[in-house]
């Protein structure tokens, strides 16, 4: 199992009143983290892509963001957390030439996301008039097929479709390396998965909420990508889950950082957003709140395995556990209300404790895929993207 980190710019409300420049200072701290987590060993970075969401995640323009990492960091690769690619967000034409810059300025390390957005607050913003969600999936339908098309095309065949149109034009620049960018679909909902998985995508798996929950959703995705019909040149079979992580030196120092992380409050902010993810049972409707953090809901969450949480050794166990259940990478979702010193300790424990204990592979399994599709004369776990 691989290791990444998810940032998006969390800019809480009371982090802004006791700071007028808090939100710069949120997306500063995050470059930094990524870049440690690069020195660490972690294998990802995530960054997400939303819009109006006050509070939840400041980070939209996540193309810049990217850029400026691709030349911050050496290993580590970068992937859009999402890339939104519905016609009334962001041309799709755009979105391709972005990423295949982003393939460039990283040497072959952008990963491809994609997804639907948040919820009805963020997309709908983009689609007056419409009021169904899931109207949504029909443009994603209709364009990520076109991305591989676009890049490895000579002269993009265009595209004349529901939504958007297209002449023939030559898509540039093309990506760097062989063949295209890994392709990811962010799953919302547990049948996504399976959708995913028939499309040759790897998932972004942001709906697990722990891992009794990441069984049966594996399964159904790994039983579908045996059959897959890959959109792209090859199948990206890699399921990634996110989880709240925090490690210190001790475990009682881990729970203490967490008691006062204000993770209900982010918690509470994730379910008022993404209206489209299933809501469990005692999540209450915005603006109430779920009930403060105390010491004995930190150990109930962590005995429940909904966090990740403790020292060391307890958080290698706690991951195991996650590769157990069939994850092939896990993404540590910071900050989280955590302070920068105790988020950075946090990096750099696992980095040092427990990465080297679960991924003994130096090569990145998505640079694996990607590799094969450039055919067999290929050298595994060389050239760009490895």
């Amino acid at each position: 199992m691989e290791f990444g980190l998810f940032v998006q710019g969390y800019v809480p409300a009371a982090r802004a009143k006791a700071d007028p420049e808090a939100e710069h200072h949120a997306l500063m701290e995050e470059t930094e983290y990524v870049i440690q987590a690069d020195r660490s060993g972690f294998k990802y970075a995530w960054a997400s892509e939303h819009h109006f969401l006050e509070e939840y995640s400041h980070l939209s323009a996540n193309d810049v963001y990217l850029g400026y990492l691709a030349h911050a960091t050496e290993r580590i690769h970068l992937g859009s957390g999402i890339f939104n690619p519905l016609a009334p967000v962001n041309h799709p034409v755009k979105v391709a030439e972005k990423a295949a810059m982003l393939d460039h300025l990283s040497g072959g390390r952008f990963e491809f996301g994609t997804g639907r957005g948040a919820g009805s607050h963020e997309i709908l913003g983009f689609m007056p008039g419409v009021t169904d969600m899931n109207h949504t999936k029909e443009l994603w339908e209709e364009t990520i097929a076109e991305f591989p098309k676009m890049w490895l095309q000579d002269e993009y065949q265009g595209f004349q479709g529901k939504h958007w149109q297209l002449p023939p034009r030559k898509v540039l620049p093309k990506p760097y390396g062989a063949a295209h960018p890994p392709m990811w679909y962010a799953a919302g909902s547990p049948s996504s998965y399976a959708m995913a998985g028939k499309k040759g995508l790897g998932v972004l798996g942001f709906s697990v909420q722990k891992v009794a929950d990441m069984e049966w959703v594996v399964e159904s995705y790994k039983t579908a990508v045996e059959q897959a019909e890959p959109v792209g040149a090859y199948v990206n079979d890699n399921v990634m889950v996110t989880s709240t992580a925090i490690c210190a030196e001790t475990h009682q120092k881990a729970v203490e950082i967490a008691v006062g992380g204000g993770l209900n409050y982010l918690q509470s902010l994730l379910f008022r957003y993404h209206d489209t993810f299933p809501r469990p049972e005692g999540i209450p409707e915005w603006p109430e709140l779920l009930p403060e953090y105390t010491e004995e809901i930190i150990e109930l969450l962590i005995a429940e395995e909904l966090m990740i949480c403790g020292d060391p050794d307890e958080v290698f166990r706690q991951c195991k556990r996650w590769e157990q259940a069939g994850a092939d990478q896990l993404s540590f979702g910071l900050p989280i209300g955590v302070s920068p010193e105790d988020t950075r300790t946090t990096i750099r424990l696992i980095g040092e404790h427990v990465i080297p204990k679960i991924d003994t592979d130096p090569v990145h399994r998505t640079a694996r895929f990607r590799q094969s599709a450039a055919g067999p004369d290929a050298a595994p776990g060389t050239g760009p993207a490895a």
